[in-house]
């Protein structure tokens, strides 16, 4: 039996990039499919690890993490001999390259590209007003970020170098999100080096496994 669980569904960004992680890692896990959108009735022991109901809850043995990205470098370096040996770079400059990346993911793109695929998708479906003052201003900061990588790609094929990383795999989530909508896809489409990276960074077998997954029905509770 796995000694991995992940508690979650495929469908929350935070399980989505963790799933990416675990395939490229070939890496055995259980999941437990835990629909927090539809209010769901949760099972006793995911409440047990995470009494707040967060979206994501990791469990490794006796370790337990919720930040998916803190447990993708878990997974990177606790089985770094498995699977894609390079998720965390092979030296000290790409390990130092790749941190840099995943913070600008965490700090500069994932939070307006949050807010805006809210906006645009999920706020409409939840009977929700569409916030226009965040709408836009999470359109600037994501053309100001997302011209910043374009810049660089121009210098090497992936964000940290010219191998996919964590510092790419990270993105996944949301940039699928920015463009299956089509009010925001051009934000990736438009620029050519962004475009040929999401290309080629979608097109791996773990992103479609997980994208897969994500149009699986939810479990019936």
């Amino acid at each position: 039996m796995a000694s991995i669980k992940v508690f979650g569904s495929p469908a929350s960004a935070e399980v989505a990039r963790v799933l990416t992680c675990l395939f490229e890692k070939d890496v055995e896990f259980l999941l437990i499919r835990v629909d927090n959108y539809k209010g769901q009735k949760r099972m006793p022991e995911y409440l047990k690890l995470q009494p707040q109901g967060q979206a994501l809850t990791f469990e490794d043995g006796k370790l337990t993490l919720t930040d998916s990205r803190e447990i993708c470098r878990h997974i990177a370096e606790k089985y770094v001999d498995q699977g894609n040996k390079g998720l965390l770079g092979t030296g000290t400059l790409e390990r130092a390259s790749i941190e840099l990346w995943l913070q600008t993911e965490a700090n500069s793109f994932d939070p307006p590209s949050s807010e805006l695929v809210f906006n645009l998708a999920f706020a409409p479906l939840m009977g929700l007003e569409q916030d226009e003052v965040v709408i836009q201003r999470s359109r600037q900061k994501l053309n100001k970020v997302l011209d910043i990588y374009d810049r660089r790609l121009q210098e090497t094929r992936f964000l940290a170098g010219d191998n996919f990383t964590l510092a790419d795999l990270s993105h996944l989530p949301n940039a699928q999100r920015l463009v299956s909508n089509n009010k925001c896809s051009s934000l990736i489409t438009s620029r050519k080096k962004v475009s040929k990276w999401w290309d080629e960074i979608s097109s791996r077998p773990s992103w479609k496994r997980v994208v897969e997954m994500q149009q699986e029905p939810p479990p019936v509770i």
